[in-house]
């Protein structure tokens, strides 16, 4: 089994009836009020979500979330029909460089709810479940500052990254012999190149929706590969 590094251990139970104490908007209460599982959970009794941003950019201070895409899932299977997407107004401008990775322009965002509209089916959707992302540094990071412009709150949660999980299992393989004598390139772990290692499909990138069921899949296939329906569920979060 590999070793995953988490950045810190907590109790995450505990620490959600804190936020849930202090926290002022009651869309936030509800949401930490749902609490967590216990640490020790087996990975086979958990319901996760996958989540799923597309921003303007990188910079969670600068840019800003312009769809979101999610969906249900267990070990055993994924739960397509009660996915969800959404684009979302954008708080500061469509860049021309961001439209060309994600292909989202000024027309599909026409009309589109800001992100405070649709915030408490958003956590309805996410509360009690644990969130599964691949690079946390997007979704953790733009929900967490997009909700502290919005309503002067952040967020923080739980969450299995499945990028983290795959750059642990690829530092913690075996080098051959001959990568002592030659200059290896790096492996990818960007989610079309992880998903390739386990044999999954190829998914056009850059869709909310369509990557957060890659996310789901590949969680599913390091799982399998790497660990065992009986790991607990705090050898995997952060």
């Amino acid at each position: 089994m590999p070793n995953i590094n988490n950045q810190e251990i907590l109790n995450w139970q505990a620490f959600l009836k804190i936020k849930a104490a202090e926290s002022k908007d009651k869309r936030l209460i509800h949401f930490y009020n749902a609490s967590t599982y216990d640490a020790e959970t087996k990975v086979k009794d958990i319901d996760f979500v996958a989540l799923d941003f597309e921003t303007t950019g990188l910079d969670a201070k600068k840019n800003s979330i312009i769809s979101i895409g999610l969906v249900p899932f267990t070990l055993q299977r994924i739960a397509c029909r009660e996915a969800k997407h959404w684009f979302v107004t954008p708080e500061d401008k469509l860049q021309e460089d961001s439209i060309v990775i994600h292909g989202i322009t000024h027309s599909d965002l026409k009309g589109a709810p800001s992100l405070l509209r649709i915030l408490e089916q958003l956590l309805d959707e996410l509360a009690g479940k644990v969130v599964v992302v691949h690079y946390r540094r997007i979704e953790r990071d733009f929900l967490h500052a997009t909700l502290r412009g919005l309503i002067n709150e952040g967020i923080i949660f739980p969450l299995v990254d499945t990028m983290q999980i795959e750059a642990d299992i690829q530092a913690a393989r075996p080098k051959k012999v001959i990568d002592w004598f030659k200059k290896s390139q790096a492996v990818s772990i960007r989610l079309g190149s992880s998903r390739t290692r386990y044999n999954l499909p190829t998914y056009p990138p850059h869709d909310a929706l369509t990557d957060a069921i890659a996310t789901a899949e590949l969680l599913q296939a390091q799982i399998h590969h790497h660990f065992s329906p009986d790991t607990p569920i705090n050898k995997l979060w952060l």
